[in-house]
């Protein structure tokens, strides 16, 4: 059987790769944000919107490709308001002032599929604390992260400088660097991807 990973992204890409996950990555060719739009207009909140997205990646690949196919999805929940990815440093700048000192929620959702149908799925919430920085560090962090502050709903890479900008972190790391993996290595092992 293969693995398929229904994503580009770096970190999830990072995360398979560093557990020792044999797969093959791919663009699950999803219109997110008319998706996440008809979500929202139908009323679901972050986490489920999260869990949506996952399953509609995860089964648009499998429909078209044979074994396992991992879609996930990440979102931000800032009292109960989903945020999606920064457009440019001036945006992320106003994320980050927004989120400093506040506790948001990173909503990160893994659904594998099989045959063009779920077959498993896992949701997971972090709560992340961002402590009450200063200007002058969020100029120096934001010059210093450059492009990569908008590679993620929050404007941070945990296993970056992101680090510093947090105070309390609540939660799976492998969900905050978002795909769950010890629900999904488990999986794997029962489908003789990884050995048991």
């Amino acid at each position: 059987m293969t693995v398929i990973l229904a994503s580009k992204s770096a970190a999830r890409r990072a995360v398979l790769d560093g557990a020792g996950v044999a797969y093959e990555a791919t663009v699950a060719g999803v219109d997110e944000e008319s998706a996440k739009a008809s979500l929202l207009a139908e009323g679901l909140g972050p986490r489920e919107i999260a869990d949506a997205l996952a399953e509609l990646k995860a089964i648009r690949v499998s429909r078209a490709r044979p074994g396992l196919v991992i879609g996930s999805d990440q979102t931000l929940d800032l009292d109960g308001v989903l945020y999606d990815k920064a457009d440019d440093i001036a945006a992320a700048r106003e994320r980050l002032t927004l989120l400093r000192g506040k506790t948001h929620k990173l909503h990160s959702a893994v659904v594998v599929a099989k045959d063009g149908a779920p077959i498993w799925r896992e949701l997971v919430t972090a709560q992340l604390t961002m402590r009450d920085f200063s200007d002058a560090f969020l100029d120096q962090y934001l010059a210093a992260e450059g492009p990569h502050a908008l590679g993620s709903v929050g404007c941070y890479r945990l296993e970056g400088p992101g680090a510093q900008l947090f105070s309390k972190i609540e939660g799976d790391y492998f969900a905050i660097l978002g795909l769950p993996l010890m629900g999904l290595m488990d999986l794997l092992r029962r489908h003789g991807e990884l050995t048991a």
